[in-house]
């Protein structure tokens, strides 16, 4: 089994520290406002991992955190508390924000089929097991103290910048406009002074306030898994900045190399570009499912691209994905009840190609077209079928489920904005046929142009 190491910048056999058992950390989400189809692209990520390390009989101790203190939400350490922000916003508590958006996203993970870590740990149960990560580098000698806070200081560690390899010829000449005090440019929070006025704060050696974004997973991981493990997985967008300063935080206080291989996923794109509330672009899993479609067709779109490679969400592709994975659905059942027989060589051909494909790097592309060519090629017998069920422990998308035509009567307003729409098209009014599209569209229906008109789907 091969993995890609973004330490390593190559692809590794993975053997794990311990035989038989891996031990993985995820970062998890910060818990202030609804995740988004590109937050979860990581948990479909982490998903397929986990089910894949499990497929080949490995078992594993995994461990997810949930950043439920607001100001752990920004790479700066002068970011905004946005729980806080949240709480004010709603006249809430933060830790009544965190509850609620803590609920939805494990309500997303369960409509995923995401198969979720063995131990969930939450910052706010941690902040003891934080301050004495804290008090371990600081008497190593990779802390000193500022006005807003306790900071490490990366000159000290000449590994600091080999995962995203930064110019470090750069430390000690550039300053940090928001923050002067600092040594280096790249020298981060362990610890923060907070206002009086500040919600979550707590007392510490130091003063009084709250830690550091970066401290929070080296604390949790290193009180479940130890000074060793095996897996640290994460988005893209940690890489640089928060799993850098992990491993500076990690080695230091271990005295040693403490994960084994890092991964990364991709960034998820709509139309082609950033998701923004601005662009009113950004979508919930939730949302979808309003819109007609399955979690697990979300799941099945990402499934189709490689983890470690940027995806586009567009509604076409989304209507697409649904459209194949109900398609692949029924030929199954049509296999379940199927009385061909498939030679026990040829179902030993089809696992073989799978467990191929999983095993380079998760190459679940690969795999799906394994799974295509399987039910398209053989006459149908229930060996398929079973077959099918078993590259699903990988995949779980669901392909046991019996697809039910649904006949999809077209609401009368959404019949009266298409004709506007088509109004407006005769007028070569460009521009208001393109809004009623987008407010069609919004409402899950899509318009198809024909010579002769157009006709109305539900999304």
């Amino acid at each position: 089994m091969k993995l890609y190491n973004s330490l390593t910048r190559r692809k590794e056999e993975f053997k794990p520290i311990n035989e038989g058992i891996v031990k993985m950390y995820t970062c998890g989400p910060t818990v202030y406002y609804y995740p988004h189809i590109g937050n979860m692209r990581a948990y479909v990520f982490m998903d397929t991992l986990r089910r894949v390390l499990k497929y080949n009989g490995y078992k594993i101790n995994g461990v997810m955190n949930i950043t439920d203190v607001g100001h752990l939400t920004d790479d700066s350490d002068n970011g905004e508390d946005k729980m806080e922000k949240m709480a004010k916003s709603t006249n809430t508590s933060p830790y009544e924000i965190a509850a609620k958006y803590t609920k939805i996203f494990f309500d997303d993970l369960n409509s995923l089929n995401i198969d979720v870590p063995e131990h969930i740990t939450k910052a706010t149960e941690y902040i003891d097991q934080m301050i004495n990560f804290v008090k371990k580098l600081e008497d190593k000698g990779y802390t000193y103290i500022i006005d807003d806070g306790v900071y490490f200081d990366v000159s000290k560690f000449p590994g600091y910048g080999q995962l995203s390899q930064k110019d470090m010829e750069s430390i000690g000449v550039a300053r940090v406009e928001e923050n002067d005090q600092k040594r280096h440019p790249f020298d981060f929070a362990l610890w923060k002074f907070v206002e009086p006025s500040h919600i979550m704060k707590w007392d510490s050696p130091w003063g009084v306030g709250c830690p550091g974004w970066h401290i929070e997973c080296s604390a949790m991981s290193g009180d479940i898994l130890g000074e060793h493990f095996d897996i640290h997985t994460g988005g893209i967008d940690h890489k640089s900045i928060h799993h850098e300063n992990e491993i500076a935080q990690n080695d230091c206080a271990w005295g040693h190399r403490v994960v084994e291989c890092w991964m990364h996923n991709e960034f998820l794109q709509v139309d082609g570009g950033k998701m923004s509330k601005s662009l009113g672009n950004i979508y919930t899993i939730n949302q979808l499912s309003d819109m007609g479609y399955e979690p697990l067709a979300y799941k099945y779109f990402c499934l189709n691209t490689s983890y470690s490679k940027k995806i586009n969400f567009t509604f076409d592709a989304i209507k697409a994905a649904q459209s194949a994975l109900n398609s692949i659905r029924k030929i199954l059942q049509e296999h379940k009840n199927g009385s061909a027989k498939v030679s026990a060589e040829v179902i030993a051909g089809y696992k073989e190609e799978f467990l191929n494909a999983i095993n380079d790097d998760l190459n679940t592309p690969l795999a799906l077209g394994v799974l295509f060519k399987m039910i398209k090629s053989e006459a149908k017998s229930i060996d398929i079928y079973n077959l099918a069920l078993d590259f699903d422990k990988v995949f779980a998308i669901g392909l046991d489920r019996v697809v039910v035509e649904e006949v999809v009567d077209i609401p009368e307003e959404i019949q009266e904005l298409a004709e506007l729409r088509w109004q407006s098209k005769q007028a070569k009014d460009w521009t208001k046929a393109d809004e009623y599209r987008k407010i069609i569209t919004d409402k899950g229906y899509a318009i198809l142009d024909s010579k002769d008109g157009y006709k109305i789907e539900k999304l």
